[in-house]
């Protein structure tokens, strides 16, 4: 009998975020770095001029891999506290090296730096995602740069723009969130050793009052787990002020992916682009010929999700009273985990959407010369101009057959026929071949392909040479 259809498992571990995130987040990856950081601990105090032997930590680092979590939790059952259950149970394997085994730390030096290690390697994995997004959506931009296609204000057709243009500006907003975490992770510290209540009480007994060898120690744990340093000062944790900051980064990486699932999702209802579509994908139970947006729409679900869950951390470090209270720790062990991983399930989408976007290149030029007549009446009206016509009058004009042409469309659904009213009119002197000749929607498309150009070499090409050494692709439950 399966058992575990009878109790609750997160939807990121079976359908949306990725192996690779998960791993940062497993019980083994926690857990192993407790070890590396207890191997750590003990080389750094033994180069200090502790009694710690070669063979102590040989036997830790022997350790380090084989977790025996069987043992742990038993222990825990007893004396309901998670990190002396795993220095029992590493103890249990390593009986010469019993002794020293989180010798001086306290908790949160296993359990923060641990955390601040998870917040890096888990940092790293969206900034290579998001420049992977960024990659797909550099080499569209750049093929339908000089594509026009209608731009939109207020969601009413406005001038025009192109499609490789507006790509540009889903890809400037990533590139912001990869330059704010970006700067986060090169801020960030471990806690270092700094005790109970972050005195280093415990440690300057150790070492007998040298305060340099209690300065030492941390930068020596420091330098081994792959950082420059620690943080200046701290209560029994690390500042949770830092994982406000990056799931503030992470709430930036779901507002980019939402504007941009919003986006697709009004231009696939508009028949202009469309996600990727599987062969035997179903739409609708009902509607056979539906090809919905059901990828945008969960980038759209999760990225909510994220932006709301951003929240936590910020109330988590407002509460903190005074050096510590431990009621960050359920917060703080669901909020920051799950909005990386729902990032990841993002990003993963966005991956897959932008690696096929589907253009319809047709329909796009229909909808842009449906409009273009009333773009071009400025352009007609200093055609007008300088053949003797006053500007005034000639404004009037087209305001008023503007107005007549789109009423005829609108409530007749008629086709827009206000290039035929101009050519009727005797106020311009303009023939309709004169006219049709100012309806080139490349001529209004200004400087989009320059501008496209130019943020791919400036702005993405420096974000992929970066992160993209290899080409990635999304594990989507889709």
């Amino acid at each position: 009998m399966d058992t575990t259809k009878d109790i609750y498992i997160s939807p990121f571990s079976t359908r949306y975020a990725s192996k690779e995130m998960q791993a940062v987040f497993s019980e083994n990856f926690k857990f192993r770095t407790w070890r590396r950081l207890w191997i750590a601990l003990a080389k750094a105090e033994q180069a200090l001029g502790l009694e710690i032997t070669d063979a102590q930590i040989a036997e830790l680092e022997a350790h380090a891999q084989d977790i025996n979590h069987d043992v742990a939790e038993a222990r825990e059952r007893e004396v309901r506290h998670d990190v002396m259950s795993h220095v029992y149970a590493y103890g249990k394997q390593c009986p010469s090296a019993e002794p020293i085994i989180h010798l001086g730390a306290t908790s949160c030096y296993v359990g923060d730096n641990t955390d601040v290690i998870i917040l890096r390697e888990a940092s790293r994995i969206i900034l290579k995602k998001a420049a992977q997004v960024i990659k797909n959506l550099a080499s569209f931009a750049d093929t339908y740069k000089a594509m026009p296609c209608m731009a939109y204000t207020h969601l009413q057709p406005a001038q025009l723009t192109t499609v490789g243009k507006r790509a540009t500006l889903w890809m400037y907003e990533l590139s912001q969130d990869i330059d704010n975490l970006e700067f986060q992770l090169s801020r960030l510290k471990l806690l270092g050793s700094k005790g109970t209540t972050g005195t280093q009480a415990s440690f300057m007994d150790l070492f007998e009052g040298d305060e340099e060898k209690v300065k030492k120690l941390e930068a020596l744990i420091a330098a081994d787990m792959g950082f420059d340093g620690c943080v200046a000062v701290s209560g029994q944790t690390y500042s949770r002020k830092t994982d406000a900051y990056f799931l503030g980064c992470l709430s930036g990486f779901a507002q980019s992916a939402y504007k941009f699932s919003n986006d697709l999702r009004i231009l696939q209802s508009f028949e202009e682009m469309e996600e990727p579509f599987e062969k035997n994908q179903i739409g609708s139970s009902a509607m056979p010929y539906k090809r919905n947006p059901m990828r945008s729409e969960r980038i759209s679900s999760l990225a909510r999700y994220v932006i709301a869950d951003a929240l936590n951390p910020a109330f988590t470090a407002g509460t903190q009273w005074f050096e510590r209270t431990l009621d960050d720790s359920a917060n703080k062990r669901i909020s920051v985990s799950e909005a990386f991983l729902a990032v990841d399930a993002i990003l993963n989408i966005y991956m897959n959407i932008t690696s096929g976007l589907v253009v319809y290149e047709n329909v796009i030029r229909r909808r842009v010369m449906e409009k273009l007549p009333f773009m071009a009446t400025e352009n007609i009206m200093m055609e007008a101009v300088k053949r003797g016509g006053n500007r005034q009058q000639l404004h009037e004009a087209l305001r008023v057959h503007s107005h007549a042409a789109a009423k005829a469309v609108k409530m007749e659904g008629r086709p827009n026929d206000l290039i035929d009213r101009i050519a009727a009119d005797p106020l311009f002197g303009l023939s309709k071949e004169e006219i049709v000749s100012q309806l080139d929607p490349g001529a209004y498309i200004g400087r989009c392909p320059s501008q496209v150009t130019e943020f791919l070499a400036d702005v993405a090409q420096p974000i992929i040479d970066r992160y993209c050494t290899e080409e990635l692709h999304a594990e989507l439950n889709v």
